[in-house]
């Protein structure tokens, strides 16, 4: 028998998964009550499930390798976890990345070796939001993922890559599960309503297309939220006159803010919502920006942090095209920070709509990374000394700031001077653009080097440290 400081972290040896959901009481939830008990009872991932498919063909052969299940809430992660546990020769076992440590760690190991050498039966060791496992966690269950005492299953709603080590993700397979379609939505749910043993047949729920429509888009693909939906429903919907329980849209109304909407602040579904919002503005789409900005506050991000993406591409992605965006964004954070939310949500979707509908210019951004790569590839290179001040005697006698033209001693405010290291005499860094205000910004400080130029007999070409401020804006 295991040990007993480590057979509370296992079902019982003898016992599968299948048979403890098989006897659910009344009182578990309707999702574990209908729970898939065979792979073909599985909807929406037949690319692992079908013919062909990986999970296909480890029950068929019966060897289980380690595997993390990576995709949406509510697509089946753990259910088919628990349809692996119930091939022969595996028993099924739990462990928590978030309560235990490397002590327990060590406990399942001895328990899971005790097993096999005694039985002959492996241990599929579930962890459920393997995202949360520490570096120790991870570096203590390497070995023994890698020698094949335990089958280590994992399910995450988190990139594993962001979260999990290279080692061990290099010893598993990493599956990734697709939210659900509505068609396979519908299969639950008529699953649900027809079922009276374990589902809502004896409810008597009606739905007519609308409302079951809208039902099937309320739940965003996931198949958990629909059941708790239902579930709810089917305590709430009171019957009529007729004796009938009909659902009607004001019924979901009520129940709407029990369904929250998809959205991880620390999450990789963060930076793809704020990655969607910045590149539909880029791409200058006003209505898909809405959307994007939507989700993200409905979903719970703070908008202060969305108003701080909103200022960085009102630079990175307008930048001179439209001087004003950057303006329009900090008063979005200003009234953010003034009026605080929901009240400030209009003056983020105010700002969205200016950026989309501004022209766009990336010649900053451009820029300052020509810039940034050659202060990488140089170093640190020196300030020209007539460019340095000199507080002090010695640094005055050093030649600190010799020769330095001051430009408002000359005619239009302007003089032929150096102002960078030898080593990027000629570079150009920042190339301006042919759209908005951009081209008229950069006409504006050619002329007015060309006329102090002028009045100073210079060569108006030239233009400061030899560069030349007479070109035409590139196009583009």
């Amino acid at each position: 028998m295991p040990d007993s400081e480590s057979s509370d972290l296992f079902d019982d040896p003898e016992a599968h998964p299948d048979k403890s959901r098989g006897s659910s009481s009344a009182r578990s939830p309707l999702a574990d009550r209908l729970r898939p008990r065979s792979l073909e009872a599985v909807v929406g991932q037949e690319h692992l499930t079908g013919p062909g498919g990986l999970l296909r063909r480890v029950c068929e052969t019966g060897q289980i390798p380690s595997i993390i299940f990576w995709g949406p809430p509510g697509t089946g992660k753990t259910t088919l976890a628990r349809l692996l546990a119930s091939i022969p020769g595996y028993r099924w076992a739990t462990f928590s990345a978030v309560l235990s440590g490397v002590a327990e760690i060590r406990a399942v190991v001895k328990s899971a070796k005790h097993t096999f050498d005694i039985k002959g039966v492996r241990t599929l060791l579930f962890v459920d939001e393997i995202h949360r496992f520490n570096k120790a966690q991870q570096d203590a269950f390497l070995p023994h993922v890698e020698e094949g005492t335990i089958v280590l299953v994992g399910a995450t709603t988190e990139n594993p890559s962001f979260k999990v080590n290279d080692a061990l993700l290099s010893r598993v397979h990493v599956l990734v599960l697709k939210s659900l379609e509505p068609e396979h939505l519908e299969t639950l749910m008529n699953r649900a309503l027809e079922d009276s043993e374990g589902g809502l047949g004896e409810a008597g729920l009606e739905f007519d297309e609308e409302t079951r429509s809208a039902v099937l888009v309320l739940c965003g693909g996931d198949g958990r939220q629909l059941f708790n939906l239902l579930e709810t429903l089917a305590e709430t919907v009171v019957a009529d006159d007729l004796g009938r329980r009909r659902v009607t849209p004001e019924h979901l109304e009520r129940v709407r803010d029990r369904v929250p909407l998809r959205g991880d602040r620390a999450g990789e579904e963060h930076f793809n919502l704020i990655s969607a919002l910045q590149k539909s503005i880029r791409g200058s789409d006003p209505d898909a920006a809405l959307y994007w900005l939507v989700r993200l506050l409905e979903g719970g991000e703070d908008p202060l942090y969305v108003a701080r993406r909103l200022v960085r591409t009102a630079s990175e992605d307008v930048g001179l095209a439209d001087p004003q965006a950057l303006s329009q964004a900090m008063a979005a954070v200003h009234a953010i920070q003034f009026i605080g939310y929901p009240e400030g949500v209009l003056a983020l979707a105010q700002v969205a709509v200016y950026l989309c509908l501004a022209p766009k210019s990336n010649r900053l951004e451009s820029a300052y990374q020509a810039a940034l790569e050659d202060v990488r590839e140089k170093g640190s290179l020196p300030v020209p000394l007539h460019l340095c001040n000199a507080p002090t005697r010695l640094m005055d006698q050093l030649g600190y700031g010799k020769g330095y033209k001051y430009p408002h001693a000359f005619p239009g405010s302007w003089v032929s001077e150096v102002y960078r290291p030898e080593a990027i005499q000629g570079r150009r860094y920042y190339q301006p653009g042919s759209l908005g205000m951009e081209p008229r910004l950069w006409d504006r400080y050619v002329e007015r080097l060309r006329e102090a130029a002028r009045l100073q007999g210079e060569d108006a070409t030239r233009g400061a440290e030899g560069g030349t401020p007479g070109d035409r804006p590139s196009k583009g």
